[in-house]
């Protein structure tokens, strides 16, 4: 049985390395800026960087599926998360809120369609659905964020895909500095354990931490200092088995206390400029 949840032992991800989303420096130059990098990438650090990230999936065992190149990809396709949902009836199709990214969902399932994987639902518009602003708790549980990147109609249109016995909790998400900018529900909760979830407070409404409350979960808190440098997006392979992006001290300091088993990587480039963590860079699979 594939478990519904972000923080069971993966068995297989799918990733799509800078090879076959940067491409070349020509590819980067045209698109970096619109996109609203920080900065704009080195493809060569950034081949390495995912080098060593993708090493860090493969020592958990796992097996990785290597997303394959596409000329109707940005920069952003490296984030493989967004596109796809998955739920227990087969992969629901996302209807990205960022429109340049809307090419990566065919592509994405095309691959992956190939390997036997059905489709159980497709957000059409006007609904959007990013990937990043869906977590399961548990079979029976998960949340949605209502904000830029997805709207009322594409949780509409996920309820009905879900079906009535999924309580699908629904948390209003705060406005990003600009509207091109990403705010997914991914980056103010990590999900790490059955009972343990790593939460930004200030964004998170007090409905959603009853509602998460309720299910006998506990909280560690992310400090304001270390929100910026994306101390929330860290990605749970195994319960309390954690890879994150490094120079984030203090949430480190806590994983530790909570007897997280942590692994860091630099991601400058791959992540840090796109605004990308370990969870974006991932679409898990099955989780056993």
């Amino acid at each position: 049985m594939n478990l519904l949840n972000e923080y069971s032992q993966i068995k297989e991800v799918a990733i799509r390395s800078p090879l076959a989303g940067f491409v070349n420096n020509d590819k980067i130059s045209r698109e970096w800026e619109a996109l609203r990098y920080h900065a704009k990438p080195d493809m060569l650090l950034a081949i390495s960087e995912y080098k060593y990230f993708k090493s860090l999936l493969t020592d958990d065992g796992m097996e990785v599926i290597d997303l394959p190149p596409s000329n109707k990809l940005t920069l952003d396709s490296i984030y493989t998360r967004d596109t796809i949902l998955l739920c227990e009836k087969g992969l629901i199709l996302c209807n990205m809120g960022r429109a340049s990214r809307t090419s990566e969902v065919n592509e994405n399932f095309k691959a992956l369609s190939s390997m036997g994987y059905e489709i159980a639902g497709e957000i059409k518009a006007p609904g959007t659905l990013e990937g990043g602003d869906f977590i399961w708790i548990d079979n029976k549980h998960a949340a949605v964020g209502l904000g830029p990147r997805t709207n009322a109609e594409g949780i509409r249109q996920l309820k009905e895909i879900l079906g009535p016995s999924i309580d699908l909790h629904i948390v209003n998400l705060p406005n990003p500095a600009h509207p091109d900018d990403v705010l997914h529900l991914m980056s103010i909760i990590s999900p790490l354990d059955k009972d343990l979830a790593l939460i930004y407070k200030p964004f998170i409404p007090n409905s959603f931490l009853q509602w998460l409350a309720d299910l006998n979960i506990n909280f560690i808190t992310l400090s304001e200092e270390e929100y910026p440098l994306m101390g929330c997006n860290v990605l749970a392979t195994a319960p309390r088995s954690i890879i994150m992006l490094d120079e984030l001290p203090k949430v480190k300091f806590e994983l530790e206390k909570a007897q997280c088993k942590i692994r860091t990587y630099k991601g400058i480039e791959i992540s840090r400029k796109g605004e990308g963590g370990p969870t974006c860079l991932t679409r898990p699979l099955k989780r056993m």
